[in-house]
């Protein structure tokens, strides 16, 4: 299937894939005989509904077949991914993959290109709230950047005089409408032509603060492998908003972990802080409307909602190599409320599949079709699991503990615990009570499905900017 071909469709063909993977694992154990000793239960939901239940546990059968498919599937995409990032790494077609290691490798043997250096971007839209405290944590690391450079774009604070007052360097947007994308693809344009092989370029978040240390081990990285061509930081939340700030926080201790787990290797070159050497990016701006999609001459791609994500993909196309390391952490900004965040997952998750829809399949993008179908398996099990436990606290006058299923839930609840240990003793008591943690993955999962119904639809799609409120300090000053 071509780039391009599922730009409305793409959600369509995923509900409908998960849909069936479905109904064909209903059909597989609905077609299993009922053992002679079995005798379902009857129950009244809201003494209208006659519903029949069980008490056993599911047969053996049907629970080793689960447990076998779902191995299965995840070794096979471990295995098929691995086979074709190996693949890509010894590339030797500049055509198909310009970025390829062993193509970098070649043409930059016994060529010293200098020290690496960092040139910092950072792109602000009315950020003077948060800013001073991100250009702090730059100026605290232990390797400070060569320069810091605010990409002020149609600010209407004190975002550029608060950068100059900070001794940073300020680019203002000019007449830029196609928001984070477009400042940055204008202030790349000024910097990108006097950058040398290793001047590194960062893009960084005007609300995220780098942990110490997350430069000093990047500068290392590039310096140790000249083939590597980005660095992506592992992110972790702010504290505070409560309940609804520990979902958030959970959420991205297990992403890290989950990195970690993978040596490095990246899903998302995380907009929070990533680092690029400038022939990535130069390589990308040439091949914008080829082999790309995109306008000719651009870094990102102004129609993506999700510029990280899209870029990510894009250098995986090009053959480049780029890792997360786990010394590489910053801390970034939560959503406040449900209604902010219901925004801000919205365009992730729109975002994510208009990527791959532009994409198309290939073998860069497997991995990503792969994780949005899972997604959407994941909606209709956890739908139908919080769907029956609902059916059966209507239907029956006493409860019954299934011992089965308490076991299960041992087992997930334990796992939920272990993956968040890192986050402290309010991320395992979340986690240990399971059913808040539950009903947020529902909201997610609510959120998905909006996404797939936008998509198919044809709707706009909005960025909506979250505003912080300056500090009184700031107040003052501009009084």
């Amino acid at each position: 299937m071509g780039r391009g071909r599922f730009h409305r469709a793409v959600g369509i063909v995923i509900a409908l894939a998960a849909a069936g993977a479905a109904a064909l694992l209903w059909f597989a154990v609905a077609a299993g005989s009922p053992r002679a000793d079995e005798s379902p239960s009857h129950g009244l939901v809201l003494g209208v509904w006659n519903v029949l239940y069980n008490t056993d546990a599911p047969a053996l059968r049907n629970i080793v077949a689960a447990i076998a498919l779902a191995l299965l599937l995840a070794a096979g995409i471990a295995l098929l991914e691995r086979r074709i990032t190996n693949k890509s790494r010894r590339s030797a077609n500049p055509q198909a993959a310009p970025l390829a290691p062993r193509i970098v490798m070649a043409d930059t043997r016994e060529v010293y290109a200098g020290p690496v250096t960092v040139t910092v971007l950072i792109p602000a839209h009315n950020e003077q709230a948060s800013l001073p405290t991100t250009i702090a944590s730059l100026l605290a690391q232990s390797h400070r950047p060569g320069r810091i450079i605010v990409v002020a774009d149609n600010c209407t604070d004190s975002t550029a005089a608060l950068a100059r007052q900070a001794g940073v360097e300020v680019i203002e947007s000019v007449g830029n409408t196609k928001k984070k994308a477009g400042a940055l693809n204008q202030a790349l344009k000024q910097l990108l032509p006097g950058q040398g092989d290793n001047d590194v370029v960062m893009v960084m978040d005007a609300d995220t603060s780098l942990d110490d240390g997350f430069l000093a081990a990047a500068v290392a990285r590039f310096t140790d492998d000249r083939a590597l061509m980005a660095v992506g930081g592992l992110f972790y939340g702010e504290e505070g908003h409560g309940v609804l700030g520990q979902f958030q926080r959970n959420e991205y201790i297990r992403y890290g972990r989950e990195i970690r787990r993978r040596r490095g290797r990246v899903f998302v070159l995380t907009g929070t802080a990533s680092m690029f050497r400038p022939r990535a990016l130069r390589t990308i701006a040439a091949q914008r409307g080829d082999s790309l999609p995109g306008n000719p001459g651009d870094v990102y791609d102004t129609v993506a909602l999700t510029e990280d994500n899209e870029l990510t993909i894009a250098l995986k196309s090009l053959g480049a190599l780029m890792i997360s390391p786990a010394k590489c952490t910053v801390v970034t900004e939560l959503m406040p409320s449900w209604r902010t965040l219901w925004s801000q997952r919205l365009r992730w998750q729109r975002g994510a599949l208009e990527n791959i829809g532009a994409y198309g399949v290939t073998p860069q993008t497997f991995r990503y079709w792969a994780q949005q179908l899972g997604i959407g398996y994941g909606v209709i099990a956890l739908s139908a699991y919080l769907l029956l436990i609902l059916l059966m606290m209507f239907s029956l006058d006493v409860w019954i503990w299934f011992p089965f299923w308490l076991g299960l839930g041992a087992v997930f609840i334990t796992e939920r615990v272990v993956t968040v240990w890192k986050g402290g003793w309010r991320a395992r008591l979340l986690a240990l009570t399971l059913f808040p943690e539950l009903l947020f993955d529902m909201f997610l999962n609510i959120v998905y499905v909006k996404g797939i119904i936008d998509i198919a639809l044809g709707r706009t799609a909005n960025w909506k900017h979250l505003t912080h409120e300056a500090a009184p300090e700031i107040v003052k000053a501009q009084a």
